[in-house]
């Protein structure tokens, strides 16, 4: 073992219990890598250890405790194998003892998880909030997918379905619009700690070798800033492994009743480059995924294939003990045939567009992340790039005239910096302090061409830049007996600008002489407060308060430029825990929110037929959620959860009563202010896209068949209740209100197994979205669930 890692001491306290768990606090303690070979090891009962001593020692102690050994396999990592009998003979295991500190966290059973989404690595009881984690390899049964397999398995999680990497994200009844436009999204997605995007759609990234996604409940303005009004979703990847060579590949192929057939492929290799200090992980991932709609009008059938490439490749190098540095590039290309949109009231699978509307989504991400640790104190610098391309194709073909294609190019370029220094809970108090910089700038812009003549015209398009300067600290004290209260205070200057592109003189004349392009500065303060209570190893409770807000922005209304004002968001919450999911034999978290959203950002469709943005008014969004796990036998599981939204516009603005009461025309002037405001509300100014009611529940079994051998078997059912497509007439149309299910089942070893998997069992068609076009003159529209779909997948690890 490397002497100087030995040699140094380190404060020492370890929870009598599980191995498992003592082996999570002693590495967290000394800053060194520790991995439990053997479960059986990892559940064998140790005492407690506490005091100062050589790091040697403590690793010794465990280990001998254990009945098991340490073996070194990097400059500051170890595994710990069970002993060989002779050497574990006369060493048994002794009786836990309850540890005499009573300030020490309490741990539920299992080994413990570090919440990492919370920037302070919070065990999971200790998170004042609702949160889900869902481990990498179960999102990986039934081969590797997108984002889609999170909204699966999360009620609270809801998406819209223009296409894969087209879509955008929504987490507890926080939404604003259907369309990619300016405005920045309600829901943070990262992948490690770096931001995947600002103002552009998901980018719906494979879900390939993957440790776990942490899903947090918005907002989270203290810690994540503008666009978590909703929440977050983190992708934590698989670091890699120093000393070890293997990898895993994952091949399928899949059949699609009434459609084409599909293929998926993915392979991860782990590979150590300079000994023990410098390892490389690399991952690559494709998939072709056969189409289902068919125009009769231009004489095709399944037009609707997509085709994805994609691929991670990160770096790990340890330059000093306790200290890493990680490089991590990512890249994926998503490429839509044509829309997967059908008819409303035609043959269930097609459509009546007489033009392909295909689209292609790049994605490429690069960052290089420093961390360590100085004394108690740990510090991360996270650095990256990001640039996300989108075109979009929509049939604008009016009736009786020649087809008309619209196109539409969203192009983001992002840079980001954040560093932040934290000290985990010591002696009752815990802190973090921060300080972040992110520049975004995308250009949008648009076009109109006719096939049959060749011919293409511009229409107006609008740039939006961002600079953001960020200072952020948060801090947790032990207040009394089971009481812990939390703070924290966010401070963001942000400088705004932009203008329009493809105008014409006199309008370029009027924006310059309204000022409506100049750059224009913003700071807000965003507080927090929460206090949690954990009343025993399994039960807590949680009261919290915190902010969001979202910056605003220049967006296009018919030919011209204009300017929407940021919005935000205050939500209170009360919620309750007990024990954790897959750990206890029974799990159950509840929560209650009220959100005020003031100055909602909002899309709706101009008088030239476009998407534009504007504040449409004050609202409130009610919304609580369920989830439940219950062991029903040895291997056999079974989980629950549901969420139920009430989100109204109850103040609207006089720019949404105008767009509103627009087709009454000159019998709105005769209107009170009280009748126009029935009026409007009797119209729908429900917030879009958000069920009222969503439920998810699922199945899990595993079986030892013989020797390595054995069976598993996931089946879940989800409703998403009924909802609509956005604000106002225009947008009224009903979508939701239907039922999806499906099943895998995998047979092998550890090593390699053979799965067959079902989506969409009972072959539902659905409407999971009522757009597809917002050119919808004559005809409606219904985005039907892909029919049932077979896989055969074969997977090895080596």
């Amino acid at each position: 073992m490397p002497l100087p890692v030995l040699a140094r001491e380190a404060e020492v306290v370890t929870r009598a219990g599980a191995a498992g768990q003592a082996v999570v606090d002693l590495a967290r303690q000394t800053g060194t890598s520790i991995v439990i070979a053997d479960p059986a090891v990892a559940r064998r009962t140790i005492p407690a250890m506490r005091g100062r001593m050589p790091v040697a020692e403590a690793l010794d102690r465990l280990a001998r405790a254990a009945g098991a050994r340490a073996v070194p396999v990097g400059r500051s990592a170890w595994r710990i194998e069970a002993a060989r009998p002779s050497a574990a003979a006369g060493r048994p295991v002794r009786e836990a003892q309850r540890p005499p500190a009573p300030r020490l966290p309490i741990e539920t059973h299992g080994e413990p998880i570090f919440v990492q989404a919370t920037k302070r690595d919070l065990r999971v009881e200790d998170v004042p909030g609702q949160l889900a984690i869902l481990d990498g390899k179960a999102l990986e049964s039934g081969g590797v997918g997108g984002t889609e397999k999170i909204t699966r398995q999360l009620a609270t999680v809801s998406s819209t379905h223009l296409g894969s990497g087209r879509n955008k994200l929504f987490i507890r009844g926080i939404a604003d619009s259907s369309f990619t436009g300016p405005t920045q999204a309600t829901v943070g997605q990262y992948l490690g700690d770096m931001r995947l995007t600002y103002n552009a759609p998901d980018p719906d990234l494979r879900l390939s070798d993957l440790a776990r996604v942490e899903v947090l409940e918005g907002p989270q303005g203290t810690l994540y800033g503008a666009g978590s009004l909703g929440g977050i979703i983190r992708l934590v990847p698989n670091a890699p492994v120093m000393g070890e060579t293997g990898g895993t590949v994952i091949l399928g192929g899949s059949i699609t009743r009434h459609g084409a057939p599909g293929a998926d492929a993915s392979a991860t290799a782990n590979l150590p480059i300079a000994g023990e200090s410098v390892a490389l992980r690399a991952t690559f991932d494709s998939a072709t995924f056969g189409g289902y709609i068919d125009k009769p009008l231009l004489g095709r059938r399944n037009v609707n294939r997509s085709n994805m490439l994609g691929g991670k490749i990160a770096l790990r190098a340890e330059v000093a003990p306790d200290w890493t540095i990680d490089v991590l590039a990512i890249a994926q290309s998503t490429e839509a045939d044509d829309s997967q949109y059908a008819d409303r009231n035609g043959e269930p699978l097609e459509s009546s567009a007489r033009v392909p509307e295909g689209s292609k989504a790049d994605y490429t991400l690069g960052q290089f992340v420093v961390s360590g640790r100085i004394g108690e104190v740990n510090l991360r610098s996270t650095t990256g790039l990001v640039a996300q391309d989108l075109r979009e194709h929509y049939d604008a073909s009016q009736p009786g005239s020649d087809p008309r294609l619209f196109s539409q190019t969203n192009d983001t370029r992002m840079i980001v910096h954040e560093t932040r220094l934290w000290q985990s809970e010591r002696h009752g108090f815990g802190w973090l302090l921060g300080a972040s910089y992110t520049h975004n700038r995308t250009r949008l812009n648009r076009d109109f061409s006719s096939p049959a003549f060749d011919m293409r015209k511009a229409t107006t398009g609008v740039r939006n830049t961002i600079d953001e300067f960020t200072v952020y600290g948060e801090a947790s004290l032990h207040l009394m007996g089971p009481l812990t209260a939390t703070g924290g205070g966010r401070f963001t200057r942000s400088r705004l600008g932009g203008d329009g592109e493809d105008i014409g003189m006199a309008m370029a004349s009027l924006l310059s002489t309204t000022g409506v392009t100049a750059r224009r500065t913003m700071s807000r303060f965003l507080p927090s407060l929460a206090l949690n209570a954990r009343f025993s190893p399994q039960d807590s409770f949680y009261l919290r308060y915190q902010q969001g807000f979202r910056p605003g922005g220049f967006a296009i209304e018919s030919n011209a430029v204009r300017r929407f004002q940021s919005d935000r968001t205050g939500t209170f919450e009360i919620g309750a825990r007990h024990g954790r999911a897959g750990a206890t034999p029974f799990d159950l978290a509840m929560s209650l929110s009220y959100t005020r959203w003031q100055d909602i950002q909002a899309d709706f469709i101009d008088g030239s037929g476009l998407p534009s943005t504007a504040n449409i008014g004050d609202g409130q969004v009610w919304s609580a959620s369920v989830s439940a796990g219950l062991l029903l036998a040895p291997g056999l599981r079974m989980e629950l959860g549901a969420t139920w939204n009430e989100s109204r516009v109850d103040e609207p603005s006089a720019a949404l009563v105008q767009y509103v009461l627009a087709p009454v025309g000159l019998a709105a002037a005769t209107l009170s202010r009280a009748d126009a405001l029935r009026y409007v509300s009797a119209r729908g100014m429900q917030v879009p896209n958000i069920a009222r009611f969503a439920g998810h529940s699922a199945l899990s079994w595993t079986h030892e068949v013989r020797g390595d051998w054995s069976v598993g078997a996931n089946a879940w059912a989800n409703y998403i209740g009924r909802s609509r497509l956005g604000i106002g007439p225009e947008l009224g149309a009903p979508q939701g209100d239907y039922f999806d299910s499906g099943f895998d089942l995998r047979l092998g070893t550890a090593r390699h197994g053979i799965t067959l998997s079902v989506t969409n069992l009972a072959d539902v068609r659905g409407n999971r979205f009522s757009l597809g076009t917002p050119f919808s003159t004559g005809r409606e529209q219904v985005t039907p669930l892909r029919p049932r779909t077979l896989r055969l997948g074969l997977d090895a690890r080596f």
